[in-house]
Order: structure tokens, then sequence, then C-alpha cells
């Protein structure tokens, strides 16, 4: 009994995920009668488990760690980053599995999976969640663009057709890490951050120079490095191109495509508790308008003219984009500026991203690959060391 308890709560959190991604894929909400029991449930287990082993002092870390989940997704709620049953889903999970199982353990290529961190499982479970969304907005982006708004889709693809600068970019970047590991066993010191500056450094340096000299210097340097490894620099540049073009795509999706996509114009009447507003809604000198430009626009306005209020003069918050959506008050307070002609019957609300699914997918990288992020980490390491 003792050693099922952990599997049973591994079980437990896959099928949970699996009806939440269906319910908010489906209805755009995770259920709080889901939740709440998935949190009880998980603490109930784990109580069990450790008063069975004797060991108390995990059962204390378990409350902490599902604590600690719990107001670190209430920080991120009231910054409107996630909705609430995002928060309450990673609690129920932080609940059943607050440290990593020790049931999945295989060998792949002479290495053991999964590969873990040293923090928490949770916090693992996050960072992997969060990188799961990208490839599950692309996904999902892609759907909405295919079946609803197919005139965006020779947009979504733009970057497909700027090949010959990703490839230019992609020699560009070899050449900075090439560089990069010819010069770092010379310094007094090896960390990676360093490097990944290095790198960025001299990617700048050399894509800025005359094109002229680029080519040289690009040529020159990539020679070097084929001769030194031609397997490891051809494959780098494949895979660095791809990734390029895949980064590229994702860029266009997450700005112009996305906000085409996932955007609609609703009258004031029409709009219901829970609709997410596109833009933040502010007033200032008895005027009210939406905030509808990017923040790296703002800093760049700020830059051409010197005025630093471009960026934080907003005035009064009328209404919040926060992933909550709007409230009862909300609603009631546009349909008094539409009767009071203070702003059109138009506003525009964005459809959120189903971020269940990609819980999902985090649980399981997490279960049977390990930490991405510490994956990552010690590939850059043994790349560049």
């Amino acid at each position: 009994m003792i050693i099922n308890i952990p599997l049973i709560a591994i079980i437990i959190a896959i099928i949970a995920c699996i009806y939440s991604s269906y319910s908010d894929l489906k209805w755009g909400v995770i259920p709080n009668k889901l939740t709440f029991p998935l949190i009880g449930v998980g603490i109930l287990l784990n109580g069990i488990y450790y008063i069975m082993l004797g060991n108390l002092l995990f059962l204390l870390g378990t409350l902490i760690i599902t604590l600690l989940v719990f107001f670190f997704g209430y920080l991120l709620w009231k910054m409107g980053a996630w909705a609430g049953g995002d928060v309450k889903l990673f609690t129920g999970l932080a609940a059943l599995i607050p440290f990593y199982p020790a049931l999945l353990n295989y060998h792949l290529f002479n290495i053991t999976f999964p590969i873990t961190a040293s923090y928490p499982f949770p916090l693992t479970l996050i960072i992997n969640s969060i990188l799961a969304m990208f490839p599950f907005l692309l996904i999902y982006v892609s759907f909405i663009v295919i079946k609803n708004k197919p005139h965006l889709i020779g947009e979504l693809l733009s970057p497909v057709k700027e090949y010959r600068k990703n490839f230019v970019l992609t020699l560009v970047v070899t050449s900075a890490v090439t560089l990069t590991i010819f010069i770092t066993p010379h310094l007094p010191f090896q960390i990676i951050l360093i490097s990944l500056i290095m790198i960025y450094l001299l990617s700048f340096i050399i894509s800025k120079i005359p094109n002229q000299v680029k080519a040289v210097v690009v040529s020159l340097v990539t020679v070097f490095a084929l001769i030194q490894n031609f397997q490891v620099t051809i494959l780098g540049i494949i895979i660095l191109f791809i990734f390029l073009t895949v980064i590229g795509i994702v860029r266009v999706l997450l700005t112009r495509v996305s906000r085409e996509a996932l955007q609609d114009d609703y009258p004031i009447s029409e709009l219901k508790v829970g609709m997410i507003p596109a833009y933040n809604l502010y007033e200032k000198d008895g005027k009210v308008y939406f905030d509808d430009k990017r923040f790296t626009d703002k800093v760049k306005n700020s830059v051409k003219t010197g005025d630093l209020t471009h960026i934080s003069s907003h005035g009064k918050l009328l209404i919040h984009n926060r992933a909550a959506g709007l409230n009862k008050e909300d609603i009631t307070l546009l349909k008094k500026l539409l009767t009071d002609g203070r702003m059109n019957d138009s506003y525009r609300v964005k459809k959120g991203v189903p971020f269940a699914p990609s819980i999902l997918i985090g649980l399981l990288i997490s279960l049977f690959i390990g930490d991405l992020a510490f994956i990552l980490l010690k590939i850059l390491n043994t790349l560049l060391y």
C-alpha cells in the first residue's frame, strides 16, 4: 500500500489533467468540482503515505509546497496572467505530487530519465507547462486561422518565405558560437551565462558590420568550424536554421496573427461575464481610451521623443485585461460610459487560450522526461565546455 500511493497520485493527476483539458477546450473553464477535491485528495493521500512511513517532515513539506504554489499562482492571477482554474489545478497537482516520484526511472542512450532538477517537482511542472504553451499555442491559433480566418495563413507563414534572411542570421549566430567556444577556454573563469552573453554580443556585432566584411568574417569562421568538426557544424546550422524559422513563426503568431485571429469586436450589450478585454481601459483628463500599444512600441517612442511618460502615464485604470475576464461591475461601467456618450458601442474581446492542455503536456514531460529548463542548461553547458 505504501509503495502504490505515489503511483495512485500520478494516475489521478494525469486523469484530472485530461478532464481539465477537455473542459477548458470545450467550455473555457476548469471546474471547481474537480480542483477543490483534487487538493483535498492530494493532501489526504500524501498524509496517509508519510504517516505510514513515519516521516512527518515530508508531510509538512507537502503542505508548505502546496501553499507556496497556491500563493505563487494567486499572485499571477492578481496580475492577470493566469485564470483562477489554472491556479487551483496547479495547487491540486502540487498537493498530489509535491516531490519527484521515484517510480518512473528508465535508461535511453545511456541517459537516466527523467532528468530532475534540485527544486521541488511543482516548479518543474510550472516551467514545463509554460514552455509547452508555445507549441500548443501555435497549433491552437493555427487551427483558428485555418477554420475561421484563412486570409491570415500567408502572414503566419511569412517567416518561411524569408529563408534567405534566416540563413544569413544562422551563419552569423554559428560564427558567434564558434568564436565563443574558441575564446572561453582562455578566460580565467567559465560560466555559461557569460558565454551566452558573449554569443549575443558577437552576433550583434557581426550583424552590424558592413555586408562585404560580414561575408568575409562569416565565411572564414564557418570554414574554420567545418574543419574543426564538420558533422557537428552542419547539424548545428540545420538545427539553428529550423529553430530561427520556428521562432519567427512564433513571433508573428504571438503578435500580428494572434491579435487578429483571437480578437473580435462586440457590441457592449452583448458582453458577458468572463469575456477577456483585449486592452486595458483608462480614463485621463476626462477622456476614456484603450491602451492598445505594445510595451516595446512605447519604449521606442519614449527613446525617440525623450519623453518617458509614454511608458508610465496612463491615467486611472477603469478595466484591466486580466485573464479572469470582465465582471458584472465592469459591464455595468461600460454600459454607463456608452450611455454617457464617452465611448463607442464596440468593445474588443480576446479569446482566452486554454492553459489546461499545456499543463497536461507539462505534467507528462515532467514525469517521463524531466525538467526542460535544466536539460537545456546541461546541453548548453556540454556544447560550450
